[in-house]
């Protein structure tokens, strides 16, 4: 029989009357992602979703590699598939695994009879088959305990499912069931990492990004869609939402304290990002603030920027340290993007001496020189609205 996947279920087991909710969600989303890869058919069965290719046009890597970040999966385990038969499992199992024992020190075979219909018992299969390995790899010795390589069989409702040790999934829970929110995307390291961090709890992240032409170029834009797209790999399509803000910073420079500047640019990207996701039906924002890491996001400051919106903001970094953060952007592959040289807004008229400590009064006081108003409805005016797929070509 042929190669499936068998995609094992995270934390979606411990739920309880809305279990079948999150099941579909991830069912409809290894579908989404698989018609890439060509024809698959997915189902699930036991807390296990089945992936497999229905024609011999499937591409089976790409699917494979794909299948690892799907958010809602714990392990994934590439099975060759075999009849409910003593005689054909050990046949299986060398066909399909005995190069991985024949350089292997050692090994085990741990068994799973989900049918009970089947005549031998887990520990049975396990010693009839480690017996049979043992003869035919004479070199690899058994070793229960610690062993270098491990044989799995899965005696399933189906068939029987024969593998070697299972893979790490990408974890989380599916995406679509936690709701929508609006991560501000710039062009760091910090909010890609955020989004992927709240996109694994089941949110569908939309982003926005505030470009400053001329004072930010086009590659700095380039730049910020292709870390859009690499982290949909992860959560799925998603749509940018690009504002322009030039005409708010020089009103900032023009109107504004110095050591204002950047606190007040945030509270406007606060404002304007709150307005766009109401508006397409997210019920939270997402930053990549990090407390401390900067000057705009001590405590207080972090204080006077989020008090100009009303739906929650996540933090999903804030208590991380830098490193932490740069593992997780490596993981994912957005670090060598976001290290590009092209700055993006938050780079422009930047304080020499930026206030650390500012209070909500300061912030009203140094904004008293601008229409908040006008210049926020400009700004919604320019919103240009992009979808960016994971299959898409790469910007940069």
């Amino acid at each position: 029989m042929k190669e499936i996947f068998l995609l094992k279920l995270g934390e979606i087991v411990l739920k309880g009357a809305n279990k079948r909710q999150f099941e579909d969600k991830l069912r409809q989303n290894i579908r989404r992602r698989m018609k890439a890869y060509g024809n698959f058919d997915v189902y699930l069965m036991q807390s296990t979703v089945y992936v497999e290719p229905m024609d011999d046009e499937a591409d089976i890597d790409g699917a494979w590699d794909a299948c690892h970040k799907i958010f809602g999966l714990v392990s994934l385990c590439r099975c060759r598939a075999c009849e409910k038969d003593i005689d054909k499992i050990y046949n299986t199992i060398e066909e399909y695994l005995g190069d991985d024992l024949d350089c292997a020190a050692s090994f085990k075979v741990e068994s799973k009879r989900s049918d009970k219909r089947f005549p031998m018992t887990s520990i049975e299969i396990s010693r009839e088959i480690g017996g049979r390995l043992a003869e035919a790899h004479p070199n690899c010795t058994v070793d229960v305990r610690k062993p270098a390589y491990t044989v799995f069989v899965e005696v399933r409702d189906l068939a029987t499912y024969v593998h070697g040790p299972a893979e790490p999934g990408a974890g989380g829970l599916p995406t679509g069931v936690g709701g929508r929110a609006m991560c501000l995307l710039s062009g760091g390291i910090d909010s890609p990492v955020a989004a992927y961090m709240i996109a694994k709890r089941g949110v569908e992240v939309e982003c926005v990004h505030f470009f400053s032409y001329p004072y930010t170029s086009q590659l700095a834009r380039d730049k910020v869609m292709e870390l859009a797209r690499l982290v949909t790999a992860y959560c799925g399509r998603m749509t940018v939402n690009i504002v322009g803000f030039t005409q708010i910073q020089e009103a900032i420079r023009d109107n504004c304290p110095e050591e204002f500047f950047t606190l007040i640019m945030r509270r406007f990207m606060m404002e304007i990002s709150q307005r766009i996701a109401l508006g397409d039906g997210c019920g939270a924002l997402i930053t990549g603030e990090n407390l401390g890491q900067v000057a705009s996001q001590t405590m207080q400051a972090m204080q006077v920027t989020g008090a100009v919106v009303d739906i929650p903001i996540f933090m999903p970094l804030i208590g991380m340290d830098k490193e932490e953060i740069v593992t997780i952007a490596r993981k994912i592959g957005t670090m060598e993007t976001s290290v590009l040289p092209y700055e993006d807004c938050c780079t422009v008229f930047t304080p020499k001496h930026p206030k650390t400590k500012p209070t909500i009064g300061q912030l009203i006081n140094a904004e008293k020189n601008l229409d908040r108003e006008a210049l926020i409805q400009q700004a919604l005016e320019t919103v240009e609205k992009i979808t960016v797929k994971y299959d898409d070509e790469p910007f940069i």
